[in-house]
């Protein structure tokens, strides 16, 4: 066995470092649990689950830009690296440069400046008609007002499905993206997207100005050098990719803008006051409360870390929650705020940054200004927030504010 220190060591006889990704014990705060990480044992091991960890951000900023040693070919999640589940082709989060540079660059077309920008009124618009009706409430739940609906929203504007049918594509892809009591992910299951099927062939005959009707119409060229458009079953791969993430992270993020802020009033008022410091606000909440804290590679040779060597067949979690609080990286990293300027870990690094950090931060930016319009003091009915976390995802399941207070 190598030297990384063992998830069953004990950091003191009575106090033992332990830190599980599915433990719901974990969830609620695990920053002083990261800084133990990162102080005590900044590569760990977790025998229980075999794999490794990386807490420090130095660490997770040269892993995570590695893509030659930390794979990403075989999943970004830990249930998929360990699963051995074999990968769609076309899965561009799930593959390695130079076919990766092939189909993001394809993608990239869509998610350009212009056609986000388009989207800015009509997310805007969907928030107006959303939050107005909430006015004059004593009380409502932002998660299932609006971090569930604008996303599904957003990406169903994207993607051109019929808003009527929206809310059933959102329901099966939580049920996809939902956990047994362990906390882990079906990996086959998330990543049949079925769902899609009927609408790629609906669309073929009905084609029109969305992401669907742009992939199965843009011609490229593969990594064999032909010339061609996706078929349909790597239409229905790219349409699953970018469903699940576009739902899953900024729904979280517009979570974590209610519960910040109501722990930070203050900073809240300062918002209200000067709504030009939003955007600035929504990147420390990026930093502060990463909607996903870490992200999974597969190691493909063996490899030096923290003066030690983590073998070839390993996986390993880059803890990017952690990195975004690394004293060595960010001054005083467990203060919160607004008018902190800075580069965080929050959408990855390198080939893989996320390519749709642009619609993310739209998204929270627009939610928060159309929020802080109607309602500028809320408090949060702690008692009955609840807060979910799987492999991928960390953030609210329930949040009811409490409209007022201070």
């Amino acid at each position: 066995m190598n030297n990384a220190v063992q998830s069953t060591d004990a950091a003191s006889a009575a106090d033992p470092l332990y830190w599980d990704p599915y433990g719901a014990a974990f969830r609620q705060d695990p920053y002083p649990l990261y800084a133990r990480l990162r102080e005590e044992a900044p590569l760990y091991y977790n025998e229980k689950h075999n794999f490794y960890a990386a807490s420090r951000f130095e660490d997770c900023q040269r892993g995570l830009a590695d893509w030659q040693t930390f794979s990403s070919a075989r999943g970004n999640i830990l249930e998929y690296v360990q699963s051995g589940v074999e990968i769609p082709r076309g899965t561009l989060i799930f593959e390695d440069p130079p076919v990766h540079e092939i189909h993001r660059k394809l993608l990239a077309r869509v998610f350009t400046p212009r056609r986000i920008a388009v989207l800015e009124p009509r997310i805007r618009t969907f928030c107006e008609r959303v939050m107005d009706p909430l006015v004059g409430a004593e009380r409502f739940d932002l998660v299932r007002a609006v971090g569930t609906e604008m996303p599904m929203r957003v990406i169903g504007m994207l993607l051109g499905i019929p808003e009527s049918d929206q809310p059933a594509i959102r329901d099966l892809a939580d049920a996809t993206m939902s956990t047994e009591d362990d906390g882990k992910i079906d990996a086959e299951e998330m990543l049949s997207g079925e769902v899609f099927r009927e609408y790629i062939e609906w669309r073929k005959k009905n084609p029109s100005d969305d992401l669907m009707t742009e992939l199965l119409t843009t011609e490229f060229e593969d990594e064999n050098g032909v010339r061609r458009t996706l078929t349909d079953d790597e239409a229905l791969i790219y349409t699953t990719v970018v469903a699940g993430a576009g739902n899953e992270t900024t729904g979280r993020l517009i979570g974590w803008f209610g519960a910040v802020m109501a722990r930070y009033p203050e900073q809240r008022q300062e918002l209200v006051a000067d709504p030009s410091l939003i955007p600035n606000a929504i990147e420390e909440i990026l930093r502060f409360e990463p909607p996903g804290p870490f992200i999974a590679r597969y190691v493909t040779k063996d490899v030096q870390l923290q003066g030690q060597t983590v073998p070839a067949g390993s996986a390993i979690l880059f803890i990017q929650a952690s990195a975004n609080r690394d004293p060595a990286r960010f001054p005083d990293p467990d203060r919160f705020d607004i008018h902190r300027v800075t580069q965080n870990m929050a959408f990855g690094v390198g080939a893989h940054y996320c390519l749709g950090a642009a619609l993310a931060r739209i998204e929270g930016r627009v939610a928060a200004e159309e929020m802080l319009k109607r309602f500028p003091r809320w408090d949060v009915d702690w008692d009955n927030a609840e807060l979910a976390q799987t492999s991928t995802v960390r953030g609210w399941r329930t949040l009811p504010l409490v409209i007022g207070g201070h």
